[in-house]
């Protein structure tokens, strides 16, 4: 994390909890036991480790605040969520859309039992409606039918596509949508496939 983006989690966490009422302190002391029953459940077993049943400061701001933080910290945290994404040095944001329709139909990766480094899946379908061709899709997250039939080729919007997969807390600060790329979850070409797969004209998507 960037100096500037530890100050301004640093700031925002310091207004919303600094001033905590003793309701709000209750709320924390049930949360705390809470956290420590579950650590007496969840252990480390080979890459799943069980330090991710803790939230980290951003997390912890949208867990604290029901999702709605005051607007003005929203939108100093997403301008330094947006800050941290990492665009291929090529500026190639379009990879191959049937590469991309493989990951976003994976859901596999990152237990217990799968080797460190192994390709992970970005298991898209189980929020998004996205090719035709699939009927069984999640409602969590948006239609993304059509995606760049409605919303264009442009790069301007290819590169707002690649930043969404990258952190989609970059454009919405409590987005329940994985941070893909900022937990290293994704690779640069995986992330530029799925891009692939929502604005390639040549895409099922767009057809």
């Amino acid at each position: 994390m960037k100096p500037s983006a530890r100050i301004s989690l640093f700031v925002a966490t310091t207004a919303l909890l600094g001033a905590a009422t003793p309701a709000a302190h209750a709320d924390g002391d049930h949360r705390a036991r809470a956290i420590s029953m579950m650590k007496l459940d969840f252990v480390s077993r080979g890459q799943a480790t069980a330090d991710r049943i803790s939230e980290d400061g951003l997390q912890a701001i949208c867990n604290r605040t029901g999702n709605k933080p005051p607007e003005g910290i929203a939108k100093r945290l997403e301008a330094d969520q947006l800050a941290g994404v990492k665009l291929p040095a090529d500026g190639k944001l379009l990879g191959d859309w049937k590469s991309g329709e493989q990951i976003a139909q994976s859901g596999r990766g990152f237990t217990w039992s799968d080797a460190p480094g192994l390709p992970v899946g970005g298991n898209c379908y189980n929020c998004h409606q996205i090719s035709p061709k699939e009927t069984s899709f999640g409602t969590v997250g948006p239609s993304l039918y059509h995606f760049g039939k409605i919303r264009g080729n442009t790069p301007a919007m290819q590169q707002y596509a690649y930043s969404k997969i990258y952190n989609a807390k970059s454009f919405n600060v409590c987005s329940e949508m994985p941070r893909f790329g900022h937990i290293g979850a994704l690779t640069e070409k995986q992330i530029q496939d799925l891009v692939a797969l929502l604005m390639d004209p040549n895409s099922p998507v767009n057809q």
